[in-house]
């Protein structure tokens, strides 16, 4: 069965490399390349036209709303820090709103969330204070750090001072130098603090801000568990029911290419055979991607993160990298065979120096008509066991009669 399998690949790949038991020209060779690679950016475009139709994670539970409901801690003392940070990133990271404003397909407790977020991320003035309030803190946490390396170098000029050390070198100016600069930043971050609750005091009395702020207190744990156990379905079914689409769009046009390239073949039709060869090996490339993406998602993807989580919990994660070198190692060791074995094989570089008129044994180019190797003196002949003609040492069939040299069977 093996053995009839490797014949039929071998007859499919003869049919997409050969005319008239010839092989194909560079012409054909090019328009071929062509008319596959157009057929495939029309596979994947129309592939992504029709998938687009179904509603994902991302449309039903907006990344939005998982990072304000579910992945932020939103506590009075915390959430302007989040909110400013959603709002100061999003023209870095833009969180793409609903098409419809009621926010059509959308899980109903991120809809209001979403449309808040929206009123004030959209309200110029709102965004410009919270940009402020952003750069104040930011400023404020430099003049922080300014000012207790400031006090450090002060209190080790005073002690310097105190002990008699540095009195010739102006180490008295030194400190009262230092002493300016420390009741400057001081006075900074006092005048810093002052604005920070300023704004602080403005933004959480604005009706936009303080209408998300209520809606997102007044969701519950069990609301959370809900839209925790819906994005968390979605994620899993929503592979399957992609793929589901993706065939959908994929199977009609491979049933058609198999049965043109069925009847093809057994009307003879040269030409149509190498075309529809050459397509129906083209539409069964993003089958088998789609179903390796499914599989990946389902099994390798959620096991690798549940294997991270569990080392995060143990504080093993360092481990992780073991097994990523591991893999790699492996995945080395396979690509390595299988370019030796397969690809490079010994007996296609034979047959490939016989091709070239170099030496079977160390590919030394050869004088015409040579039987032995002058480099080398390997001998390049040897008797068939058929028709006793010389024929090649390495070659598959002989080149007098064309017996088979493993099988012994006749063209």
């Amino acid at each position: 069965m093996f053995k009839s399998l490797l014949a039929r690949a071998g007859a499919f790949r003869r049919r997409l490399t050969h005319l008239d038991n010839q092989p194909l020209s560079k012409a054909a060779v090019i328009v071929l390349v062509f008319l596959d690679v157009f057929i495939l950016s029309s596979i994947f475009d129309g592939l992504d036209v029709h998938t687009r139709q179904l509603q994902g994670p991302e449309q039903r539970i907006p990344q939005l709303c998982q990072d304000i409901v579910l992945n932020g801690n939103w506590n009075p003392s915390s959430r302007l820090e989040n909110l400013t940070r959603l709002v100061v990133t999003h023209n870095t990271r833009p969180y793409t709103p609903p098409a419809d404003p009621a926010g059509e397909g959308m899980y109903p407790l991120c809809q209001p969330v979403m449309k808040a977020y929206a009123a004030i991320r959209d309200d110029s003035r709102l965004a410009q204070s919270l940009r402020q309030y952003s750069d104040t803190q930011r400023e404020s946490q430099a003049l922080r750090g300014e000012l207790e390396r400031g006090k450090g170098a002060y209190d080790t000029r005073l002690l310097e001072n105190i002990a008699g050390q540095g009195q010739t070198q102006g180490g008295g100016a030194d400190v009262s130098a230092i002493g300016k600069r420390v009741t400057g930043a001081t006075s900074s971050l006092n005048e810093q603090a002052r604005r920070l609750t300023e704004l602080e005091a403005s933004l959480g009395a604005d009706p936009k801000v303080r209408l998300l702020f209520d809606l997102v207190e007044r969701i519950g744990p069990a609301e959370r568990d809900a839209l925790r156990d819906e994005l968390r379905a979605m994620n899993f079914w929503h592979p399957v029911k992609r793929l589901a689409m993706e065939l959908a769009f994929l199977l009609p046009v491979l049933i058609a290419f198999y049965v043109w390239n069925a009847r093809s073949i057994d009307r003879g039709s040269r030409f149509q055979v190498l075309v529809s060869s050459h397509l129906l090996v083209v539409v069964c490339i993003p089958v088998l991607f789609r179903v390796m993406r499914l599989v990946y998602d389902i099994i390798p993807h959620r096991l690798i993160r549940q294997v991270i989580e569990l080392l995060e919990h143990y504080r093993l994660v360092a481990l992780w990298h073991y097994f990523v070198m591991l893999a790699a190692i492996l995945a080395a060791l396979g690509l390595i065979y299988f370019f030796q074995k397969k690809l490079f094989s010994q007996e296609k570089l034979m047959l490939r120096r016989i091709a070239r008129g170099q030496c079977q044994a160390c590919g030394m180019t050869l004088p015409a008509g040579s039987r032995h190797c002058p480099g080398c003196g390997a001998a390049q002949y040897r008797n068939c066991t058929q028709c006793g003609q010389p024929t090649f040492v390495h070659g598959r069939h002989c080149a007098a009669c064309g017996t088979s040299i493993e099988t012994g069977e006749s063209p």
